[in-house]
């Protein structure tokens, strides 16, 4: 091709500005385009034209994609939401046991746990967790739910975790009714202990370092045993053993097909601790 029919060839010249001579095309519709009409993009420079359908199909699909309410982004992330609720509604019931004229001693009588009262008033095997003895007592446990939760919690998934967290409080109360079923019992230590058996099991599973754990769950033992602890062991060990067989149940049916067979067996350890809790029936009528 002579220069003269080079020069005059319509394709090396911008389609947009016709006086302009380029000898660069864009990547998508392969127009010849100038500086002034070339957009850089990690795959090569794109025309006006090709950049405006780029982004009106990426508008379209940001507007399909639904948008998460927070809660589902604070999920996503990783967030322990289960485990800053409970925490949050355990301080809240505390602080309405501290107000005074009659109303605060109301609320803790009615929240606590007594194995003789468990039968007519079934809610205590939960609401337990609710009510605490001290500033103290509730500190301790509300720092090893957040210790633990931050790491159970997106391990297990939001319900999985709630679940161990209150069939672990069941199992406190029912081993409590059980052993000791005048004792009137307060505090969430049975559903933490739970959530350190749990954590104990499924990390041995996992192949985890549960040596800090083992320590752990050894020194609360040590303290629950104490003379003069006023602690309500039944309470710790119920739970402690409820939360390992939770854990063990989760660690062996960790496979999607087995969801149905996991739900099915943590009903079964509901059903087995309300099965429990008929005993005492029997042995103190």
């Amino acid at each position: 091709m002579s220069d003269t029919a080079f020069q005059t060839n319509p394709d090396n010249f911008c389609y947009r500005h016709p006086d302009r001579q380029s000898f660069v095309l864009c990547q998508r519709c392969l127009r010849t385009i100038c500086p002034e009409c070339q957009t850089p993009l990690p795959v090569g420079v794109i025309c006006p034209e090709c950049l405006a359908e780029q982004r009106k199909q990426h508008q379209a699909n940001v507007t399909r994609m639904p948008r998460r309410r927070p809660l589902a982004r604070a999920a996503a992330n990783g967030t322990p939401i289960v485990t800053y609720t409970l925490m949050g509604v355990t301080i809240f019931f505390y602080l309405l046991g501290l107000i005074p004229g009659g109303f605060g001693d109301l609320v803790q009588v009615w929240l606590a746990f007594n194995g003789q009262l468990a039968y007519t008033q079934p809610w205590r095997l939960v609401t337990v967790t609710l009510v605490h003895a001290s500033p103290w007592h509730i500190a301790l446990n509300m720092l090893a739910l957040w210790a633990l939760g931050r790491s159970l919690e997106p391990l297990l998934g939001r319900w999985r975790f709630l679940a161990l967290y209150l069939l672990s409080a069941v199992g406190g109360s029912v081993l409590t009714a059980l052993l000791a079923p005048s004792t009137w019992v307060v505090g969430a230590s049975g559903a933490v202990w739970g959530l350190l058996g749990a954590m104990f099991v499924i990390g041995r599973h996992i192949g985890a370092n549960v040596t800090a754990i083992a320590v752990l769950l050894g020194l609360n033992l040590v303290i629950t045993f104490l003379p003069g602890s006023g602690i309500a062991w039944q309470a710790h060990i119920g739970g402690g053993l409820v939360g390992a067989l939770v854990g063990f149940i989760f660690a062996r049916t960790r496979a999607i097909r087995q969801q149905r067979t996991q739900v099915w067996l943590l009903v079964a350890v509901a059903v087995g601790l309300i099965a429990l809790l008929a005993i005492p029936l029997f042995l103190y009528r």
